[in-house]
């Protein structure tokens, strides 16, 4: 996964061999003081020497300064990469994997993830290097010096390895587990921030707390097992240096005192213990890191090879003012019963057909299959002659225009809003334009800074028939071929509803238009009315027709359009 970023191979390889070099220069340090121990005296010490000691230091900290800094480039430049990737896959996915995927899931993998395989190059993958580097080199250097006393000094590590091994298995398992909780905890506080005036309306911040503390108490517990971990890791490290410690200094001054061993000799063995201790912590945090990086890559990996919409391939639509044919449409969602089953029709170019009937039926759902959200189970819709699959999906959606119940915004500006999804630059005039045309231009002209109005998170600063009339702005400057409305109105109180369907008229004018409607109030003059009961078509017409031929559609406007008569007079 990391080459598929591409890394600069140089600019990793320098960064490689500065802390090589840095350790080979750490190494040469020992040998140094060994020689200045065993033969110091004022009138030897020259400031050739001085000089040697003071640049060897100088280099090694330029070394690892330098590589330091290039891994931690090369790491931010792989994450970026990596969440560049993800981000693009994640534009491209099926609408049908958000449906089984959690918000917060995703946006752990986009973030949390890709921030362990940065933690992994940046900051420990050198000291994997440098550190195998550092004990080989040191044990080298220390059996050259005197075997016997390297081969005492190493007889603890192996004793040491049956706690530290364990234990660093340990980690990792609650790294993994710690990974998956955070990942649902941020699920939680998303779902419950993006609706926090549900949870408020409800009355429900006793149990969404209560929600969020299981959360934060699940992290606290792996918090606290990680904690006990370290506390055990950190003082046996702590046990075994102090044991090489007074081994090397007893055992090591009686081997001076038999003149066995010189002074400096001594002073390096120490020094180099050092070197082979520290980095042998720093390969176990390493293998720890690695683990949990495998586990990050996995699931990043699972959402790169993701089945994606194809956007490209596929035929250019030349003709969009053609009948729409639904011929023995059937589809059912991956686990649940069939949604719709064999739905035949036809919708003629220019004309309006408005889908009705009982909650439940499979309306939203044809129109998330026209606009190819999902596959047809059986079955195809075709334009004309061609099945709407043989189009490539930008054209496809490009033909479209929609307006829901719940017109969504973005957080911006007013401007932003009516102009989202338009690539080129919108001039002002035709913005205006399609404001007017949608009668959003009057309060539009009344806020403070008109078309750069802030409109705030999802619209929560407009009103609910603002929203609805700046989607039909948006819908207007898009110049759709095809119109779907979806319960566009019926959110909204009767004086916001008369201007909404004032400005929906002008959208509607020489488009194809597919109206879903409960209130057949808005619909009598539909050039056709398909009425859907549990995925299937039980009846098709004008207004008039359904009246004689269709009991339970006779039967809703017999209700509704009693209910309605005080209020159209």
């Amino acid at each position: 996964m990391i080459r598929s970023t591409k890394p600069s191979v140089a600019v990793m390889s320098i960064a490689i061999l500065m802390s090589i070099a840095s350790t080979l220069v750490a190494l040469f340090i020992p040998l140094v003081t060994k020689n200045l121990v065993d033969g110091f005296s004022i009138s030897n010490l020259s400031w050739g020497q001085i000089a040697l000691i003071g640049g060897t230091f100088i280099v090694q900290t330029i070394a690892s300064g330098l590589s330091i800094y290039l891994l931690n480039r090369i790491g931010q430049r792989i994450v970026a990469e990596l969440r560049d990737r993800l981000w693009k896959k994640l534009l491209v996915l099926p609408v049908g994997y958000y449906d089984q995927h959690r918000t917060g899931e995703t946006i752990s993998r986009m973030t949390n993830d890709t921030g362990v395989v940065k933690t992994l190059i940046s900051d420990h993958m050198t000291s994997f290097f440098t550190g195998i580097l550092s004990v080989i080199g040191s044990i080298v250097v220390l059996l050259y010096l005197d075997w016997k006393m390297t081969v005492v000094m190493l007889s603890v590590i192996p004793l040491a390895a049956l706690f530290l091994v364990p234990l660093g298995r340990q980690m990792y398992k609650i790294s993994k587990g710690l990974q998956e909780e955070t990942a649902s905890f941020t699920t939680v506080l998303t779902q419950v921030l993006s609706e926090i005036r549900l949870v408020k309306s409800s009355n429900a911040e006793t149990r969404e707390y209560d929600n969020g503390k299981k959360g934060i108490t699940s992290l606290f517990r792996f918090g606290l097992r990680e904690a006990k971990v370290q506390a055990l890791i950190a003082p046996l490290m702590f046990l075994v240096m102090m044991m090489l410690l007074v081994i090397i200094v007893g055992y090591g001054g009686m081997r001076v005192s038999s003149g066995a061993l010189t002074a400096g000799e001594l002073v390096a063995f120490i020094l180099y213990l050092i070197q082979i201790v520290m980095p042998m912590s720093q390969i176990t945090t390493f293998f720890t890191q690695f683990q949990k990086a495998i586990g990050a890559t996995e699931r990043i990996i699972e959402m790169l090879d993701a089945e994606e919409e194809d956007h490209v391939s596929g035929q250019d639509i030349k003709r969009s003012d053609l009948p729409i044919i639904v011929n023995n449409l059937s589809f059912h969602y991956k686990t649940g019963e069939p949604v719709l089953q064999d739905v035949n029709f036809r919708v003629s170019p220019g004309s309006v057909t408005a889908i009705v009937g009982p909650s439940g039926g499979g309306k939203t759902t044809f129109f998330s299959l026209l606009e190819r959200y999902y596959e047809p189970t059986a079955g195809t819709i075709l334009l004309g002659d061609e099945p709407i699959d043989t189009f490539s999906l930008h054209s496809w959606r490009s033909q479209f225009g929609y307006v829901s119940q719940e017109s969504p915004l973005i957080a911006g500006t007013i401007r932003d809003n009516i102009c989202y999804g338009i690539n080129e630059k919108v001039d002002q005039e035709a913005l205006e334009q399609a404001a007017q045309m949608a009668y959003a231009d009057s309060f539009i002209k009344e806020m403070p800074r008109g078309y750069d109005t802030e409109v705030g998170e999802r619209g929560i600063m407009l009103s609910g028939g603002q929203r609805q009339r700046i989607a039909i702005a948006r819908a207007l400057l898009r110049n759709p071929k095809i119109l779907m409305l979806d319960e566009a109105t019926s959110s909204l109180d009767s004086k916001s509803e008369v201007i909404v369907q004032e400005a929906l008229k002008n959208l509607m004018n020489g488009r194809t238009t597919l109206v879903i409607a409960h209130r057949l109030s808005t619909v009598v003059e539909a050039d056709q009315i398909i009425f859907v009961e549990k995925g299937t078509i039980t009846g098709s017409g004008t207004h008039d027709e359904l009246l004689k031929s269709h009991e339970l559609y006779r039967e809703f406007a017999t209700q509704q359009l009693r209910l309605n008569e005080p209020a159209s007079i």
